[in-house]
């Protein structure tokens, strides 16, 4: 018996809107990454981008459990010396509520060309509003 591998012809490609509304952040994050990966999808190949695209709205109303908001920090080194720097994430939420919801989601995604390019397929928007309407997005399952 020999393994199925799909054609680039045979690849269909849907559109998901998620609400983030009130979700939090790590299990919203791990349902994307499985979207964008096609984790979903009975014909998933690990080598192949087979994954969805995936429109996430109301970034900044995005939850977190715990002591996270105060306690979870992003570093960013500029490869200088003394060029770490830390920002919490209460900070990043209030100046760019998208990053957050992007940067979970792209630690969860492979670590190669495939994962840059799955991670493309995600449309993060802070507020209700999103310029994808032509794509007809279905709701996020």
């Amino acid at each position: 018996m020999k393994t199925y591998v799909p054609k680039q012809g045979e690849i269909t490609k849907q559109w998901y809107l998620v609400d983030a509304k009130d979700q939090v952040l790590g299990r919203l994050a791990t349902r994307i990454a499985r979207t964008l990966m096609g984790k979903n999808k009975p014909e998933y190949t690990p080598f192949l981008d087979l994954g969805d695209f995936v429109i996430v709205t109301n970034a900044e109303l995005i939850r977190v459990t715990g002591a996270k908001m105060e306690q979870k920090i992003y570093f960013h080194y500029s490869g200088y010396p003394g060029g770490l720097k830390r920002t919490s994430l209460k900070t990043v939420l209030a100046r760019h509520p998208d990053r957050v919801i992007r940067e979970a989601v792209r630690k969860m995604l492979p670590k190669t060309t495939l994962g840059r390019d799955m991670l493309k397929k995600l449309k993060v928007y802070s507020g209700a509003e999103h310029p994808h309407a032509a794509q007809t997005p279905q709701p996020f399952g």
